[in-house]
């Protein structure tokens, strides 16, 4: 298939799987010359998929912010350890079990616990914490963002009731990915890890950055590939933002367009996935995430951080919701949800088989 009529076709009809990387490439090439026709039908066709599979709920995940101390030094990230500048914090135990609590009470049945790598948790602090949000609330899901670790690593915090791992691969592209990493990381690394998750029966989230540095159609082409011969899970994807303390501080963002595009376009190649409407998404647009919904994302995760440290928490530059209490934050994203004529569910939000 070379032509965007055909391939939006494929795609809106469950035959993606017949598109090669070439495909995709132009494909994507083309839209960008459109002007939104083919954004409007790609959006329709995934809207009316996730409908089918999902209804009109949009799931809500609780994020814990649990350290912004990372050993890593990834080029795009505020909180890479060469950011001298970055004021640093550390959730203790009792502290992230509370958060998960206060969300209890506010209906959240997900718990997402996000962090750099920091080297303070290790296998057995983590499973503790694990252990305690499980004990205090076995209808609960907790989900885990911190990075790469051992197999071992993740075999133990995946039996101390861990049920989901995100794992952003960054990109399908090893030469992107140095472009994007130092040296002392690698992307066989990183995709191995996500295959390892997987084999050890935890739900498994991967991803990218719409518009990253030195990204081509080409890159995105080869993510799609790889997300839907994966098929993850879900699947996290949202623009690229600069962070004025990294070397990409000139680098541009990523478009609100180009990220709901892709958005849908996953939901058509991998249709049951869970698929989040990010903040960053929100960040650089005021409707960001009511359009990311519409293009057929179905998951939300406001922040239930102690406000104090969501401000250190800085990924990227001009991060929304970092002064709100977790309950204005909640009733903030109920609000936007139903004003695309979905509505937020109580529910721990499981991939459908």
């Amino acid at each position: 298939m070379n032509d965007a009529a055909s391939i939006t076709d494929a795609l809106s009809h469950g035959r993606g799987g017949e598109l090669s990387a070439d495909d995709l490439a132009g494909f994507l090439d083309e839209c960008e010359l459109d002007g939104g026709a083919i954004d409007g039908a790609l959006g329709e066709a995934a809207r009316a998929v996730t409908e089918r599979i999902y209804g009109k709920s949009v799931y809500v995940r609780g994020l814990i912010e649990i350290s912004n101390i990372c050993k890593n030094d990834c080029l795009y990230c505020g909180i890479r350890k060469s950011n001298k500048n970055c004021v640093r914090y550390r959730l203790d135990a009792d502290t992230i079990v509370s958060c998960a609590d206060e969300g209890y009470e506010l209906g959240f049945r997900t718990f997402v616990l996000q962090g750099g790598e920091d080297v303070y948790y290790t296998d057995e602090v983590m499973c503790d914490i694990i252990g305690r949000i499980k004990s205090s609330h076995p209808d609960c899901a907790v989900t885990l963002s911190l990075g790469e670790r051992s197999r071992d690593s993740y075999r133990r915090m995946r039996d101390a009731g861990a049920d989901r791992y995100l794992l952003r691969h960054e990109t399908a592209n090893p030469d992107h990915y140095a472009q994007l990493h130092p040296a002392s990381m690698s992307y066989e690394n990183r995709i191995q890890c996500l295959y390892t998750l997987r084999e050890l029966g935890y739900q498994v989230g991967c991803g990218f950055m719409v518009g990253s540095p030195y990204q081509t159609n080409r890159h995105i082409a080869n993510d799609l590939c790889f997300i839907r011969d994966f098929y993850p899970d879900m699947c996290g994807i949202g623009p690229f933002v600069p962070h004025h303390e990294t070397p990409f501080a000139s680098f541009p963002s990523g478009t609100v367009e180009k990220t709901c595009r892709l958005l849908s376009i996953i939901r058509l190649l991998c249709p049951r996935v869970l698929l989040p409407s990010t903040t960053a998404l929100g960040t650089i647009h005021p409707r960001g995430r009511e359009m990311g919904i519409l293009a057929g994302a179905n998951v939300v995760m406001p922040n239930l951080s102690p406000v104090g440290v969501r401000k250190q928490y800085e990924l990227y530059d001009n991060k929304i919701c970092t002064g709100e209490e977790s309950a204005q934050c909640r009733d903030c994203l109920e609000m936007r949800v139903r004003s695309v004529g979905r509505e937020i569910v109580t529910d721990r939000g499981d991939v459908k088989k």
